[in-house]
């Protein structure tokens, strides 16, 4: 009986690990996405765009910075990263005069189309439509702000 009891106390210890260091990875991770923001300056490209770019620079597989992800935030590491982009792109698209390939290269997008059809994607219009649709409603609430 002694026996099953020292035996079940490790695996107590060994299953919590995984939790702790999933912790971990994710507040890495989520530190390494946030430093990238605010995009400040045109000349400024994202470095790391890819679960396998965190990984890398995490020394993790990118299996394990996944799995790790999705059990502390509940979502993957590619949507996670997607989200932050969009987040950005937003915020680029309303306070800054930018073009949209000037976004688009801060960004890490190569292409244009590329990163017209992300951002359509997640959104349902394009960058200078989603503008346009911005400045539009400025104007509709000032107009009712006199």
């Amino acid at each position: 009986m002694i026996q099953t009891a020292v035996e079940i106390g490790p695996k107590r210890q060994i299953e919590e690990k995984p939790n702790a260091a999933a912790d971990r990875i994710s507040t890495d991770f989520m530190e390494l996405l946030e430093n990238q923001f605010p995009v400040a300056d045109q000349n400024y490209t994202l470095k790391l765009r890819s679960a396998s770019d965190f990984a890398q620079k995490l020394n993790i597989h990118v299996n394990h910075l996944n799995r790790s992800l999705k059990a502390i935030l509940n979502k993957s590491t590619s949507i996670i990263i997607k989200d932050r982009m969009m987040a950005e792109t937003k915020r680029l698209l309303g306070q800054t005069d930018w073009s949209v390939s000037e976004i688009a290269y801060c960004l890490g997008f190569t292409e244009v189309t590329h990163f017209n059809n992300f951002f359509k994607k997640g959104i349902g219009m394009n960058p200078s439509r989603f503008r346009k649709s911005l400045s539009e409603n400025s104007e509709f609430k000032l107009g009712h702000n006199q």
